[in-house]
């Protein structure tokens, strides 16, 4: 993750973003035009309540608290018909002392160039092709937090690299891949690749019918014919550092390669999701196997989530089911059961969220959590 700033810098950014963000009036996006250049100016703000009901014993609960998930301010741009660039950068994580690999303090800052009738090429840092959960902003969603599966500590989202794209059959068929750092958002801190200099190859491919299929999950519209959109990834890397707070699992030390495939559907208001992925590592160093006679581990799950959108009452409703294992030398599974309601007041530009999570399941040797179920309330404030 990037350095902390020092706190001089830290409070003259976070002045400078309020000042942005305030500028900005709430459900009109500001653009600046020289009829070369377009610069939009958006922003996000979000903030929330945050209940943990802890396992008995415990006394720390400090998780218990109020907080501001987002700070943004988000440049778009586009320079005549073959370039566009943006910058998006979160005020409130640049400030905060706790990395969130779900939301880095910088989220994109990155070029595109278009090459007519071939592909767009994408330069810098942002999203990389994997996985359609990750690639769903958070603002289109009624969960504060993505599923455990998906949301940055198993399997890196972001990195700098560089990123082809090539949308065909009417943007039914959608391709995607690149070489990358493989470092992860730590690729922005460490100024350097690590030892073996060694890039991360990740690709998606996706095949959406009747129509194209945007990266939502909920059926705002209520479309009118059915929709399903199913896809396909991979990546792989041969990195010689290991890192990733809780599970070890971003970069690891070894060779490392993952796979996963992706179902979604919509009708009427009702939206379905399935996604499944499956790690395999190749580790160096050799406590990772728990001395048993192989000389790799598998890691993965699966996140299952379904979604209704009463639109008369402006009601999101949905449940979501999550199961996955972080190492299967080891005996034991991770489940989790989640449940959110959305109220949107004003389009997606302003809504109230409300998440419920329950723990189901542990893997008590690779460390287990001490709560049971966590609830998280708050509002979503878009600028644009």
């Amino acid at each position: 993750m990037l350095p902390l700033p020092t706190a001089r810098l830290t409070a003259h950014l976070t002045t400078l973003g309020a000042l942005l963000l305030l500028a900005l009036p709430a459900s009109a996006q500001l653009s600046l035009t020289n009829g070369q250049h377009t610069l939009d100016i958006s922003g996000l703000v979000t903030t929330f309540y945050n209940q943990r009901f802890y396992k008995p014993g415990e006394t720390d609960f400090k998780k218990n608290r109020f907080g501001l998930r987002d700070a943004q301010l988000n440049l778009e741009g586009r320079i005549g018909s073959r370039y566009e660039y943006r910058l998006q950068v979160d005020f409130a994580d640049i400030a905060s002392t706790t990395p969130d690999p779900e939301n880095p303090p910088i989220l994109d800052a990155n070029f595109t160039y278009k090459v007519p009738h071939a592909v767009d090429i994408t330069v810098g840092f942002g999203k990389v092709p994997y996985s359609r959960s990750s690639l769903v902003p958070f603002t289109y969603s009624p969960y504060f937090q993505r599923a455990e599966l998906v949301r940055g500590g198993i399997f890196g989202r972001r990195d700098l690299g560089v990123t082809l794209h090539r949308s065909l059959w009417q943007q039914r068929l959608d391709l995607s891949g690149g070489l990358y750092t493989g470092l992860a958002e730590g690729s922005l801190s460490t100024g350097d690749n690590d030892a073996r200099g060694n890039l991360e190859a990740v690709g998606r491919a996706q095949v959406s019918w009747p129509a194209r299929y945007r990266f939502r999950d909920i059926d705002v519209d209520h479309v009118p014919i059915p929709m399903i959109a199913i896809g396909l990834n991979a990546r792989y890397a041969d990195k010689a550092v290991t890192t990733g707070d809780d599970y070890q699992l971003v970069t690891l030390d070894g060779r490392r390669t993952a796979a996963g495939f992706d179902v979604t559907a919509q009708y009427q208001g009702l939206s379905a999701q399935f996604e499944a992925h499956r790690l395999r590592a190749t580790p160096r160093d050799p406590n990772r196997l728990f001395a048993q006679p192989t000389t790799y581990f598998q890691a993965g799950g699966f996140v299952g989530q379904l979604n209704y959108y009463v639109k008369p009452a402006h009601l999101i409703i949905s449940a979501r089911y999550e199961d996955f294992n972080l190492n299967d030398l080891v005996a034991g599974h991770n489940r989790r059961l989640s449940a959110a309601l959305g109220y949107r007041l004003n389009g997606w530009n302003s809504v109230i969220k409300a998440q419920w999570m329950h723990v189901l399941q542990e893997e008590p040797a690779l460390g287990a959590v001490n709560w049971n179920d966590q609830v998280r309330v708050g509002w979503q404030l878009m600028l644009q």
